[in-house]
């Protein structure tokens, strides 16, 4: 693709590749005000509209004195800030004003405990009709009640659980990649700690996607550094997108009613950023440079949960703290420039229509 025919479809419009600065490639922008620990209020639905374009332009600021010119939210429908016909969407673009920064929305469809009910009962071929609607005319006019007018410029997360692709989750992702051969639009993943990336790839691969158009998620979270590099060595970039997500709970349903009171088991991961540097920095060794993207996957819940990192600095922790860290295991500005502006450009970019 030439670059004079390519554009990235932001949520204010298309705009240059070359426009896009430093990118993070997996945010969620209205979750901050989401999840335990969150800076929610009691309001009417005008006031937490405001207060979460407030909440969004606060933790973005100091961006873009670090070179940061973009962030792609990746908030599937009926989870973490996005309802479940896309009207929140049409916050972002007002989020992206005011924080002078470019935003490209993806769409997907999420685990099935936490989709909405129309996404449970719907099929395949609906599910396609819907992305391409949102990619092409706005996200939510697919519903057939109005939408936001924000086209989707990103096909994801599209999920899988820890250690298994479920039917529906098979289905998502399914209909992501055909939607990606009506769109042109690259497709984002999330994993589950990981788990389940190759199984992702094999799906793609039958379904005829290009691998140099995929992104598999929060392979920064896999223990083993050796199965990253067989996800590598498929031709995939890899998100190391939870970069400041130090300590965490694992997301679960809540409880049943039936629930008896008293303790119940919860599994939390810690993962430290010292740990991501060091295999950064191996990969980018070994040449995997162009094959990464970075981000934070910062939410309300984790601001709370890493107080020291996405508390402290929101959105810049990466580009204040991080690349402090990855510098000091050795990786230089250049590859660092592959990884933040030139690999997420590549990917975010589609024939102008």
């Amino acid at each position: 693709m030439e670059p004079s025919q390519a554009v990235c479809r932001t949520v204010r419009g298309d705009v240059d590749p070359g426009a896009l600065g430093r990118v993070l490639s997996h945010e969620h922008l209205l979750s901050l005000l989401v999840g335990p620990g969150a800076l929610g209020r009691d309001a009417d639905a005008a006031e937490f509209d405001d207060a979460q374009v407030e909440a969004a332009v606060t933790a973005l600021s100091g961006l873009r004195e670090l070179g940061f010119g973009t962030v792609v939210d990746l908030s599937p429908y009926g989870d973490v800030g996005r309802d479940a016909h896309g009207a929140s969407v049409a916050l972002l673009p007002r989020i992206a004003e005011a924080a002078g920064l470019h935003i490209v929305s993806g769409t997907a469809t999420y685990r099935e405990e936490f989709s909405p009910e129309w996404v449970k009962q719907t099929g395949i071929d609906e599910l396609v009709r819907r992305f391409v609607a949102d990619a092409t005319t706005g996200i939510g006019t697919g519903t057939g009640i109005g939408g936001s007018g924000v086209r989707a410029g990103i096909l994801g997360e599209q999920p899988t659980s820890e250690g298994r692709i479920t039917e529906h989750e098979e289905r998502g992702l399914r209909a992501a990649a055909r939607a990606h051969h009506l769109t042109g639009l690259a497709i984002s993943t999330h994993t589950t700690h990981g788990t389940m990336a190759l199984e992702q790839i094999d799906l793609l691969e039958d379904e005829r996607v290009p691998l140099d158009r995929v992104v598999i998620g929060h392979m920064d979270n896999h223990p083993d550094l050796d199965y990253v590099r067989r996800v590598l060595d498929r031709g995939v970039t890899v998100g190391f997108d939870s970069i400041g997500k130090q300590l965490w709970d694992v997301r679960r349903p809540p409880l049943p009613d039936q629930h008896p009171d008293g303790p119940y088991t919860k599994a939390a991961i810690k993962q430290s950023d010292r740990t991501r540097a060091h295999r950064l920095a191996a990969l980018v060794a070994e040449g995997y440079a162009d094959q990464i993207v970075l981000s934070q996957d910062l939410t309300g819940g984790q601001m709370w949960l890493n107080p020291a990192t996405h508390g402290r600095h929101g959105y810049s922790y990466l580009g204040r703290v991080f690349l402090r860290q990855l510098e000091e295991s050795g990786v230089g500005g250049e590859a660092v420039d592959r990884m933040l502006i030139a690999n997420p450009a590549r990917l975010l970019s589609v024939p102008a229509r």
